[in-house]
C-alpha cells in the first residue's frame, strides 16, 4: 500500500507538520509539495493520500488557503479517486481567527469527496478552543486542525495521535 503526502505552504509551518507526520507514518511516502506536482493523476496513483492545507483567506467562500491548492481544487475534483482513502490536516490560528479555524480543510475536503475518494482521518472538536470553522462536519472536523500559532504546544500530542488514527483507518 502506498500513501503519498503532499502539502503547500507560505510560512512553511505546514511542511514542517507533513515531515513530522511521515516520521510518524512510516509506510507513508516523503512529503510533496503540491506545486510540484506536474500531472495530478499522481494522486490516483497512491492507495492513500494526505494533505497538508493552510488556511490564510479567512472568511472567504472560496480559495481559503492563499497557497497552490487554489489553483488546483476544481482539478481534483475531476479526477476519479474511488475507492482512495484521503486525510486532510490543516494550520490555522484559533485564537486571531477564532471565526474562521482552518477553514481551508473544508475546501479540499469537498472536491475530494467530489472525485470520489474516501474521507478518513476526522477529529473531535472537542479539546479545541474556536468559535466557528467550515471545516467542522456535524460534531467533528473534517480532517486534523493544528494551531502552531497560539496551541504548538498541543501539536505533538495531536499529530502523534492522528497518525495512529489513520494507521488503522488507512494502512
Amino acid at each position: 500500500m502506498t500513501v503519498g503526502i503532499y502539502f503547500a505552504t507560505t510560512t512553511g509551518k505546514t511542511e514542517d507538520i507533513a515531515e513530522r507526520l511521515h516520521g510518524l507514518l512510516d509506510s507513508a511516502e516523503g512529503p510533496k509539495d503540491i506545486s510540484d506536482v506536474d500531472d495530478l493523476s499522481e494522486l490516483a496513483g497512491h492507495d492513500g493520500v494526505i494533505c497538508g492545507i493552510p488556511t490564510w483567506n479567512t472568511g472567504a467562500d472560496s480559495e481559503r488557503s492563499g497557497t497552490a491548492w487554489d489553483s488546483i481544487l476544481e482539478d481534483i475534483g475531476e479526477l476519479d479517486l474511488s475507492g482512495k482513502k484521503v486525510a486532510i490536516f490543516g494550520l490555522g490560528d484559533s485564537s486571531t481567527y477564532t471565526e474562521n479555524y482552518c477553514d481551508a480543510m473544508e475546501e479540499l475536503h469537498r472536491y475530494f469527496q467530489q472525485a470520489g475518494a474516501s474521507m478518513v482521518g476526522y477529529t473531535a472538536k472537542t479539546d479545541y478552543t474556536f468559535d466557528e470553522s467550515k471545516s467542522v462536519v456535524g460534531e467533528e472536523f473534517c480532517g486534523l486542525p493544528l494551531d502552531e500559532d497560539s496551541e504548538s504546544d498541543m501539536t505533538d500530542e495531536r499529530l502523534s495521535g492522528w497518525a495512529e488514527k489513520l494507521k488503522g483507518e488507512m494502512f
